[in-house]
């Protein structure tokens, strides 16, 4: 902690360019001079910028009023907001008291739930704030009881009911019952502690997504309603930037020609393996950083020994925002997939991979494994996975190298990255494992045929009612398109 004598009296304006500095020199404390909301005389709030090890660049602010004693403290998020939301569940056995002392990061626009007592926490209830789960749910019992006297007065069956609840709050605040803790925020920068790192936590489950349009207006990304409806209607209409690219201008046309008299498939085969598409479709949209209209180009293309895919790839002229994806095309598969990968020489780390949303990754000599999803869809290298999942756990597990830990749980840890650096160095061999519920992702072999790739296996398997249900299949009834699918080649024949 500073000296007061060392406080540094700055304009916030200040605060806010510091944002983006480097802090890992560390960065002052700066001291501005704020209201007091109780007794609306002048109190101090201090500002410190700092970087969480492995997690965030966070802003601290701590407020204090010399006349009153009001003071307050908060936690708000000075780096960017994450590509996709988070929704951590942690259960919670009665019983189980160590688990009150997980740490957790919430953010501004994160939310509090228990399923079981059908209580939530709004983002604007509890802003920003570094706790425990302790902390939350007494700082929460705390908030419900502060006007419970008043209301007894005024109103003595909401605090008759209101009594009731805090009961039940508090007995699951003492493990007294078992009980759900889940915390879901759509920017993605909120986080619970798993002290089990880097092995995974039986307790806890991460699942990432998408966020909805309406997710996206409330973190900002639409500035009013009126441009997110124009931005709609601008993609439902056709529009006169909508064009295809004709036949023989790209891809692989040139190719046929140079073929044009050869009867041999295999050359055409080998020819045409990873060519362009001959035909790519541009269509309006909006931009995910600006909403301002840019232009996303998309095509069709198949994959050897895999399956057609959808690439799409968005350019913004306004702000220089690029991204691109890559997504399944045609039917679900009927089975899930299990690709085995024995990595042995430099050549393994150059082979080209696809890992879904839907992908779990298992590296058995680690005893690492990653959820479906942890890592979202990707198009890399098995060297770029090894890396990626490097910098996604450094991420998640964010109070890895807390003040607060033992040095034991630290040294696991380091031993951890260190052999997962290793992986890399190929000191001994090691085994990849892209295990997908529906069958979307893909290793590369390195021969021209890949049953001749001894490294390299497939398992299909039968996926469970639960994974599907959890895939949503269950409940997808297509028996009205099939009939009409029959009754449309029935009229076809003659």
């Amino acid at each position: 902690m500073m000296d007061n004598g060392n406080d540094q009296q700055i304009d916030v304006r200040s605060v806010v360019e510091a944002v983006s500095a480097d802090l890992s020199f560390g960065a002052p404390l700066y001291v501005v001079e704020s209201m007091c909301m109780r007794c609306e005389e002048n109190g101090t709030t201090r500002f410190l910028l700092t970087l969480i090890p492995h997690f965030r660049k966070v802003l601290i602010s701590a407020f204090e009023c010399p006349h009153c004693g009001e003071r307050n403290n908060e936690v708000q998020f000075a780096g960017e907001i994450q590509p996709r939301g988070c929704c951590y569940n942690l259960d919670v056995l009665a019983g189980d008291v160590k688990i009150f002392d997980r740490q957790v990061v919430k953010s501004e626009s994160a939310t509090i739930k228990i399923p079981e007592l059908d209580f939530e926490i709004p983002p604007e209830a509890q802003r920003g704030s570094l706790s425990t789960v302790e902390g939350i749910l007494a700082r929460a019992a705390d908030e419900l009881s502060a006007l419970q006297e008043e209301r007894k007065k005024v109103d003595p069956k909401t605090a008759e009911a209101i009594d009731q609840f805090l009961s039940k709050l508090r007995a699951c605040a003492k493990a007294e019952i078992s009980f759900t803790f889940i915390l879901d925020d759509p920017a993605g920068n909120s986080f619970i502690e798993n002290p089990h790192a880097p092995s995974p936590d039986p307790s806890l489950t991460i699942k990432f997504y998408e966020r909805t349009p309406e997710q996206q207006a409330t973190l900002g990304y639409v500035a009013n309603p009126s441009q997110a409806g124009q931005s709609e209607g601008s993609l439902g209409a056709p529009s006169a930037k909508t064009a295809y690219v004709p036949n023989g201008t790209i891809g692989a046309t040139a190719g046929h020609r140079a073929i044009a008299q050869s009867n041999s498939t295999d050359i055409s085969d080998n020819l045409f393996r990873y060519s362009a598409p001959e035909e790519v479709m541009t269509f309006p949209s909006t931009c995910g950083a600006c909403t301002e209209p840019c232009e996303t180009r998309m095509f069709v293309t198949k994959i050897p020994y895999f399956q057609e895919v959808i690439v799409m790839a968005s350019t913004c002229d306004s702000c220089g925002y690029r991204n691109s994806e890559l997504k399944p095309g045609g039917a679900i598969p009927e089975k899930g997939k299990k690709i085995t990968l024995s990595v042995r020489n430099i050549t393994d780390l150059s082979r080209d991979v696809i890992k879904s949303d839907t992908a779990g990754v298992i590296i058995p000599e680690l005893d690492l494994e990653l959820a479906g999803g942890t890592l979202g869809g990707m198009v890399t290298t098995v060297e770029g996975l090894v890396t990626q999942i490097r910098e996604s756990l450094a991420r998640v597990h964010g109070f890895t190298f807390g003040d607060s830990l033992e040095e034991s749980k630290k040294n696991k840890w380091r031993e951890f990255g260190a052999r997962l650096t290793k992986l890399l160095s190929l000191e001994k061999p090691w085994t990849l494992i892209l295990d997908d519920e529906l069958a979307n992702s893909f290793i590369a072999p390195v021969t021209d045929d890949i049953k001749d790739d001894h490294q390299l296996t497939y398992e299909e398997y039968e996926r469970s009612w639960d994974q599907n249900e959890e895939l949503g299949l269950n409940d997808i009834d297509t028996s009205s398109a099939d009939a009409a699918y029959e009754s449309t080649e029935t009229t076809k024949l003659p």
